[in-house]
């Protein structure tokens, strides 16, 4: 025997109304989108100390920093020809010279470091650059910074010390050194880069533009004989990681940030960009089996505390532009 189903509500009943949309990871992804993509900022850049560390034993210094910004290059120029502002006179184009000669020598130093020293270490270590940065604009600009401000940027300080000694207390090896030169001079080019382009309208694309071809020419003339060398020993796997290093750390990183700052506010870019040294701890430690004694550790946690904190009191101190200061 069939079973009759009407489809029709019985007369008296009203039909169930309309349930309200729900949140869905649509609307979610929509809302955060740039913080989801300033996250993926510091992911990347946190995972660039391992990618170079791989590439160090494969090939010399100069020749993976000149095949990075040779294929940044040519991904800049084609990012460059598609945007509709190129606005770049002469002044524009010797600041682009000027700071990607600058910035030739911090990736220099940074290039070293990683090779003497851990991923983890000079991920954490490069992050006192947080803390450099705000002093050396006081100095310059001559607004002092609080008391508490000190006071993190002195626990950030100790949190090195005690990452560099490993497992007992002892000389910081070359790495360290290097990467706490490069976080000191990086320091040096953001604040002159804030100060020396403040008031004037250059296309951002255009000037960085011509850092990146300044640094692949830099590092290509370097040592010639060696990146030909280095050029010919590399693996597809090693043409593959620096493809990521030029496209994802230098390109996108630098869009993104271009972006995201038309989008919130500077302190909440800077915050998000601020989780770089927990990316490169967690992909040091995890995808690169590398390991932190328990003083290392605590060092790693006051770095982080200490950076983080520091850059929260100087947000609120003052307001200050964020650059595209991360591994160009």
């Amino acid at each position: 025997m069939a079973l009759g189903l009407s489809l029709r509500p019985k007369s008296g009943c009203k039909p169930n109304a309309p349930k309200a949309p729900r949140l869905n990871s649509v609307n979610f992804l929509s809302r955060n989108k740039a913080d989801i993509l300033l996250l993926g900022v510091a992911a990347v850049w946190g995972s660039s100390y391992l990618a170079t560390k791989v590439l160090t034993e494969h090939g010399s210094v100069f020749a993976i920093l000149s095949a990075r910004f040779l294929i940044a290059s040519v991904i800049m120029l084609v990012v460059w020809l598609f945007t509709s502002n190129k606005r770049l006179d002469r002044r524009g184009f010797l600041i682009g010279v000027f700071f990607g000669l600058t910035q030739a020598g911090i990736l220099s130093l940074e290039t070293w470091g990683v090779k003497l020293t851990s991923a983890t270490n000079a991920g954490l270590i490069i992050s006192m650059t947080i803390v450099f940065t705000p002093i050396l604009e006081s100095l310059w600009l001559k607004r002092w910074l609080p008391r508490s401000y000190f006071i993190a940027a002195t626990v950030a300080v100790v949190g090195v010390l005690l990452l560099v000694s490993g497992n007992g207390f002892h000389t910081p090896n070359w790495g360290d050194a290097l990467m706490l030169g490069a976080a000191i001079v990086r320091s040096i080019h953001v604040t002159a880069l804030g100060q020396l382009t403040t008031g004037f309208s250059y296309s951002s694309v255009s000037v960085t533009f011509v850092q990146t071809v300044v640094c692949a020419v830099v590092f290509t003339a370097a040592d010639v004989p060696g990146v030909i060398a280095s050029y010919s020993t590399f693996t597809a796997a090693d043409w593959a990681d620096l493809f990521y290093l030029a496209a994802a750390c230098t390109v996108f990183a630098f869009l993104v940030q271009l972006w995201a700052v038309r989008k919130t506010s500077a302190a909440r870019v800077s915050l998000l960009l601020g989780t770089e040294p927990i990316w490169a701890v967690v992909i040091g430690v995890f995808l690169g089996a590398e390991m932190l004694g328990w003083l290392g550790v605590l060092g790693a946690v006051l770095i982080i505390g200490g950076s983080y904190r520091a850059q929260g009191i100087e947000l609120k101190h003052r307001n200050v532009p964020v650059l595209p200061n991360g591994p160009a």
